[in-house]
C-alpha cells in the first residue's frame, strides 16, 4: 500500500508506502482576529497566553479553545476554559490567581464507540506500569497505568466501554490509594455490576463536577448548610450536574448517602405527586386492580398529576393489558408520540413505520411500501433496525397511509412507545454457510409474541446465527446467539448515549426454555425498574446484580415465576394491533384532525429535494449543500401548498 501527499509534478510530496493511515482530527482555533492584531501565535495556532492568561498586549486575554497557554496547543475541551476563566474574573477583580495547566481527562463517544482518557494514559512517568485488558471479539480495549509499587492509578485508556471512567477518574483525580485488586476495575465484572468507589469513598476534595470544578466538600457543605433533599436543588445551589450531565449518577448517589449520614430518610419517589416509586405503583396497580389515573391519584397520591407521572402510568396500564392506550382517560395521559401512534418529527409532520418482524420481507410488501411513499411523497429510509422508514406524513394523512399497509399485511411497529421495538436477526443457517441456527425463524418468533409491550424504556432485541454475531446481539436489551446445542442468552446491553455490552444469563437453552427465560426477564424488568430506566442501567442497580436475575429467572427463588410467565401470557393473548383497533372505529379517528375547527390540512409545510426525495425546508442551505444533495430543480420547493416566499426566507 501506498500514500501520496499532493502530485510529485507539482512539487508535491513522493508517495509514502505504508501498511496502515491513522488520522489525527481535533479542533482548530478561530484566531484570525488575534492574527490581525498582531498578537502572538501558539505553536500550532491559538493565541499564545501566559499562566495569568494574558496575551502579548498585556490589555488583552483569552480564554477557551482560542488559548495557547504557555504558547502550546489549545486544550479543546470545556473544563479547563470553565478555569481559565475564573482565572480572568478574579484577575480583573484585584486577585492574583494564575493558570498552571487543567485535568485532560475526558470521555467522547465516536462513531457509537466509547473511548476515554485519564491522567497519565501513556504511561510517562517514571516506573510506571500497565495492566491491559483486550477483547477484540467485543471491540473492547482498556489499559490502567499503575505507579511502580501499585500503590496509585495514574491513567488509563477505555475504548469500546468505558462504564469504569468515573471510579478510575475519582482514582487519579483525589490521588486515592489503588485498591487491593486495581484490575478488577476494567475486567467484566463477575456480578454483572461495575467495581468502583462509593460517594463515601471519595475526600472532600474530589471532584465531582468537573465542568464547574465543584468538589464533594462543597456539595457535601450545601446538602447540610441548606438541608437540600432533591437532586435538583442541589443542582441550583452548587451548579454540579447543570453542564455536561454525566455527574448527575454521582450528584444522586452522594445526596442519598449524605441523607442517610444525616439519620435521614431517603426517599426515592416517582414525582411529587406519588410517594412510592415507580416499581411500588405497578404493584398497586396488579394487586388492588386499579385501572385508571384517576382513581389512583385519588388514593395513593396527591394533586392532579404532571408530565412525569402521567405518561409512567399510561405505560404501565398498558403493561397491564389494559386495552386501547387511547381510549377514554388513557388518552389524556399519553405524550405526542403516543397520542397520535406516530413520532413526531422535527417539522411538525409524523413517520410511518411499520413492523417487520425479524427483518425478513415479500416483496409484495416491499411493493406496497414503495408504492405508499410515492403516492404520499414520503422520505424513505432503511432504517439498523432492518426496518423502512416513511417519513413526512401529515396528521390528517396518517389513516389512509396506514389503511393502505394494513391492507398490505403490515401493522404499528411500535416506534412511537417505550415498547418492545425490534427483534433484529442475520440469515442464519436458512442461507449462511457459518449458521448453526434458524435465527430468523427465531427473531420472528420473539417479535411476535412481545409486539406491543409497553416497558419503563424502549427494548431492543437482536438474535444471531451463530458466533460471528452478524445482528449484534451483545449490544440489545435481549441478545441471543446461536449455539451447536441451542441458544445463548444475554441480557441489558443497549447502544445510544451510554452504549452497554450485554452479559451471559444462561447457555445452550433450548426453543422454549429460551423464550422462558425472556419472558421472565422482561416481565420482571417491567415490574421494578425505574421510569425512564434501560435494562442496562436497571441490571447495574439491581440488589444482586447479574447473580439475582439468574436466580430470579433461571431458578425462581423469589417463588414469581408462574406470575411472570401468566403476566406475559396475559400480555399475548390481549395484543391488537393499535392502528388498525384505530381504523376501525370512526371516533378514535376523530382524532387525526391538524384542526379542531377545520379539516384542511396544514398549508405552512415546505420542503426541498434532496437526493430524489423530500426534506423539509428547515434544514439550513448549508447543511443541503454540505451533504452533497444533487440539485433536483435547484432545490425546488416541493409545496403543500408552501408558506409565503417572506417566511421562507425569515426561516
Amino acid at each position: 500500500a501506498g500514500l501520496a501527499f499532493g502530485d510529485p509534478d507539482d512539487g508535491g510530496a513522493a508517495p509514502v508506502p505504508a501498511d496502515a493511515v491513522v488520522f489525527a482530527a481535533g479542533i482548530r482555533p478561530r484566531d484570525e482576529l488575534a492574527r490581525a492584531a498582531g498578537l502572538a501565535m501558539g505553536e500550532r495556532g491559538g493565541v499564545a497566553v501566559d499562566d495569568t492568561l494574558l496575551t502579548s498586549d498585556p490589555h488583552i486575554s483569552a480564554i477557551g479553545e482560542v488559548a495557547a497557554h504557555r504558547g502550546g496547543r489549545p486544550y479543546g475541551l470545556v473544563s479547563p476554559g470553565y478555569q481559565q476563566a475564573e482565572v480572568v474574573a478574579e484577575r480583573l477583580a484585584g486577585g492574583t490567581a494564575t493558570f498552571v495547566g487543567a485535568d485532560t481527562s475526558t470521555k467522547l463517544k465516536l462513531l457509537g464507540v466509547d473511548v476515554a482518557s485519564i491522567g497519565d494514559a501513556f504511561a510517562h512517568a517514571e516506573g510506571a506500569e500497565e495492566v491491559v485488558y483486550s477483547d477484540p471479539v467485543a471491540g473492547v480495549y482498556k489499559k490502567l497505568v499503575l505507579s511502580g509499587d501499585g500503590t496509585r492509578i495514574l491513567g488509563a485508556v477505555l475504548v469500546g466501554d468505558a462504564s469504569a471512567y468515573g471510579s478510575v477518574l475519582q482514582y487519579v483525580r483525589s490521588d486515592i490509594a489503588a485498591p487491593e485488586h486495581p484490575e478488577r476495575l476494567i475486567l467484566p465484572a463477575g456480578d454483572g455490576t461495575p467495581v468502583g468507589l462509593t460517594p463515601g469513598d471519595l475526600p472532600d476534595g474530589a471532584t465531582v463536577c468537573s465542568c464547574h470544578n465543584v468538589t464533594k466538600g462543597a456539595i457535601c457543605e450545601a446538602i447540610a448548610a441548606d438541608d437540600l433533599t432533591d437532586v435538583g436543588a442541589v443542582m441550583s445551589c452548587t451548579k454540579a450536574g447543570s453542564g455536561c450531565g454525566s455527574c448527575r449518577p454521582v450528584l444522586t448517589d452522594l445526596l442519598h448517602d449524605q441523607l442517610r449520614r444525616a439519620g435521614k430518610e431517603v426517599v426515592v419517589r416517582l414525582c411529587e405527586h406519588f410517594a412510592q416509586t415507580r416499581a411500588e405503583l405497578y404493584e398497586v396497580l396488579r394487586v388492588t386492580g386499579i385501572r385508571s389515573f384517576a382513581e389512583l391519584i385519588d388514593r395513593f397520591g396527591t394533586g392532579t398529576g404532571c408530565e412525569i407521572c402521567k405518561p409512567a402510568v399510561a405505560s404501565m396500564l398498558a403493561s397491564l393489558s389494559t386495552g386501547y392506550i387511547l381510549d377514554g382517560e388513557q388518552a389524556s395521559l399519553q405524550d405526542t408520540n403516543d397520542h397520535f401512534l406516530a413520532n413526531l418529527q422535527r417539522d411538525g409532520t409524523y413517520s410511518v413505520v411499520p413492523r417487520v418482524p425479524g427483518g425478513e420481507i415479500t416483496p409484495a410488501k416491499l411493493v406496497a411500501l414503495g408504492e405508499v411513499a410515492r403516492d404520499f411523497d414520503l422520505y424513505t429510509k432503511i432504517t439498523g433496525a432492518q426496518r423502512v422508514d416513511l417519513f413526512g406524513a401529515r396528521v390528517d394523512q396518517l389513516p389512509a397511509i396506514w389503511e393502505r399497509l394494513i391492507d398490505a399485511g403490515f401493522e404499528s411497529g411500535h416506534a412511537y412507545g417505550k415498547a418492545v421495538r425490534t427483534v433484529k436477526s442475520c440469515v442464519g443457517d436458512t442461507w449462511c454457510r457459518y449458521g448453526v441456527q434458524d435465527s430468523v425463524g427465531m427473531a420472528i418468533r420473539l417479535e411476535l409474541r412481545y409486539r406491543g409491550l409497553r416497558a419503563p424504556h424502549k427494548i431492543k432485541l437482536a438474535v444471531s446465527g451463530c458466533a460471528r454475531e452478524c445482528a449484534e446481539a451483545q449490544s440489545k436489551d435481549v441478545g441471543v446467539i446461536a449455539t451447536e446445542q441451542g441458544w445463548n442468552l444475554y441480557v441489558a446491553g443497549n447502544g445510544g448515549m451510554r452504549p452497554r455490552h450485554a452479559v451471559l444469563l444462561a447457555e445452550d437453552l433450548d426453543d422454549d426454555a429460551l423464550i422462558r427465560a425472556i419472558d421472565r426477564y422482561l416481565m420482571y424488568y417491567v415490574r421494578t425498574a425505574d421510569r425512564l430506566e434501560r435494562t442496562a442501567t436497571w441490571l447495574t442497580k439491581l440488589e444482586g446484580g447479574l447473580d439475582h436475575l439468574k436466580a430470579v429467572v433461571l431458578d425462581d427463588a423469589l417463588d414469581i415465576g408462574a406470575d411472570l410467565d401468566a403476566d406475559m401470557a396475559r400480555h399475548v393473548a390481549a395484543y391488537e394491533c393499535e392502528w388498525r383497533a384505530t381504523l376501525d372505529d370512526p371516533d378514535r379517528m376523530a382524532r387525526f384532525r391538524p384542526y379542531l375547527n377545520a379539516d384542511e390540512p396544514d398549508d405552512s409545510l415546505a420542503y426541498v429535494r434532496v437526493r430524489g426525495q423530500r426534506q423539509p425546508v428547515e434544514l439550513r442551505p448549508g447543511r443541503l449543500a454540505a451533504v452533497g444533495a444533487p440539485a433536483d430543480d435547484d432545490h425546488a420547493a416541493a409545496r403543500q401548498p408552501a408558506r409565503p416566499a417572506a417566511r421562507r426566507e425569515q426561516r
